[in-house]
């Protein structure tokens, strides 16, 4: 197995090169390493040259700006599970070093559906050097941003990857924050450029695998069925007493034409949230179920809101710690129906700290979603924007996935698939970020479980959107 692999890693410093160049020539299986400017090391250009210019069975793209450690025999292993299942590109699971800490950091398997610009592999690739040259070669567009995501996207239309469940490596994490605070990376306004490329390579790999729809969209008769009231407010809640009142209060206090009301499911709550829901039960407007089974999450409880008796034709999203922006909210979300002929509905939210001031990263419009390509990108990004609402009829048809995470996206999809999503650019919700909120500070595990449930919901619509176009 002797100088099997040809390493490619970012040009940082010398004495850094030096450190990363140190460590790999010592395994002596490794024929030589490239370094690889920093400032294009995601470009077309730059995988295109790493496919030209390697020569030896395997390459080895490590993308980190930080010294690389590698585990014992952990190239030797890489190799080996790429020669057995015959995989175009292996990754592993890897130590996390934060200062003095080690910590695991596992990543989640790779499936047809995981088409998130932002996949986690972790840092050290490996490529099969005929599977990396065949998908480079397949590479017609010239991205700045974009050129990895779309080798790796036209690479898994002919070979697998595959997920070593092994801690074969640890890097230096240079990325300190939270969870909660890199889970809007992707929309923010600097990165607009890079989202651009990466929607045009997820566009492309669509095509490319029967999964693209046009932008053609069954018309919307918005006269199936009465209904008492032409809007709901649906919250679903468990143990929010130090905001369910601003929630509800928010919501009774839109100005509309038409007549609407606040349904509020309460799932079991124990610390007071049923009492402060009870002090605002005088007002005639709020419906408070509590469900007589014990196990609903977040899709269940919007499900038995939207089947209840006194539900609207059309039901709007409030998370019990969230506000609407101002009194115009309900209205605006309820005319876009109408204006659009759609189906659902997406609002645009601005990021607040609890006591509404405006945070970073401020507006958040989704503005990839465009009534041409949005029904695709969709399938690239992990959320769709907030407030969201969806006509009634319909959401009663295909309801929500039982679920507390991904449940909203999974409806979403199947909306896209068929109708027109209706979106509203003026800022109508405030997302209130707070040390209380549920994904403000993940554990990796439990955001690996996220992400791995939001793949496997991609990998089903996909297939479904494969299928329709056959």
């Amino acid at each position: 197995m002797n100088n099997k692999i040809d390493c490619f890693i970012p040009n940082v410093s010398d004495w850094q090169n030096a450190s990363t160049i140190d460590k790999l020539q010592k395994t002596g299986i490794v024929n030589r390493v490239v370094l690889l400017e920093t400032s294009h090391l995601f470009s077309s250009d730059t995988m295109r040259k790493m496919a030209e210019q390697s020569q030896a069975e395997y390459t080895l793209f490590y993308k980190k700006n930080t010294n690389l450690d590698l585990g014992m025999f952990a190239l030797e292993r890489m190799m080996h599970i790429a020669t057995d299942t015959y995989a175009g590109m292996v990754y592993a699971d890897h130590y996390q070093v934060i200062g003095e800490n080690q910590s695991a950091a596992p990543v989640i398997d790779y499936q047809e559906g995981s088409l998130r610009d932002d996949f986690d592999f972790g840092s050290l690739l490996l490529f099969r050097t005929d599977a990396l040259k065949l998908a480079a070669a397949s590479m017609v567009n010239d991205y700045q941003f974009a050129g990895f995501y779309d080798l790796r996207l036209k690479l898994s239309q002919h070979y697998t990857i595959v997920h070593i469940n092994e801690y074969l490596y640890s890097e230096v994490e240079d990325d300190k924050r939270k969870s909660g605070e890199k889970l809007f990376d992707y929309v923010d306004p600097k990165n607009r450029a890079l989202q651009i490329e990466m929607e045009q390579a997820c566009t492309s790999h669509l095509k490319d695998v029967g999964a693209y729809l046009s932008p053609v969209f069954a018309p919307i008769s918005f006269d199936q069925e009465a209904f008492e009231y032409e809007a709901s407010v649906i919250i679903p809640v468990r143990n929010r007493v130090r905001t369910i009142g601003d929630a509800i209060r928010s919501a009774l206090s839109q100005e509309t034409s038409f007549k609407y009301n606040v349904i509020v499911v309460d799932n079991h709550s124990t610390d007071g949230t049923t009492e402060a829901i009870g002090i605002l039960k005088s007002d005639p407007r709020v419906v408070h179920l509590i469900p007589e089974r014990n196990d609903l999450g977040i899709g269940g409880c919007w499900n038995l809101g939207a089947h209840h008796a006194k539900c609207g034709k059309f039901v709007v999203q409030l998370d019990s710690d969230d506000v609407y922006k101002d009194e115009h909210t309900l209205a605006k979300m309820v005319e876009a129906f109408y204006a659009q002929n759609c189906a659902m509905v997406i609002g645009t939210y601005q990021m607040a700290d609890f006591k509404k001031r405006p945070i970073a990263p401020g507006i958040i419009d989704h503005k990839e979603w465009t009534p041409e390509n949005g029904r695709n990108n969709a399938l690239r990004i992990n959320g769709l924007g907030a407030p969201r609402a969806f006509y009634t009829p319909l959401l009663r048809r295909l309801n929500l996935p039982n679920t507390s995470y991904g449940e909203d996206y999974a409806l979403s999809l199947n909306f896209s698939r068929h109708y027109q999503i209706g979106r509203v650019y003026d800022v109508v919700y405030l997302c209130r970020r707070w040390e209380g909120n549920s994904d403000a500070s993940l554990s990796i595990e439990k955001t690996n479980i996220n992400n791995l449930y939001k793949d496997r919901i991609r990998t089903w619509e996909l297939q479904a959107r494969k299928r329709m176009s056959k």
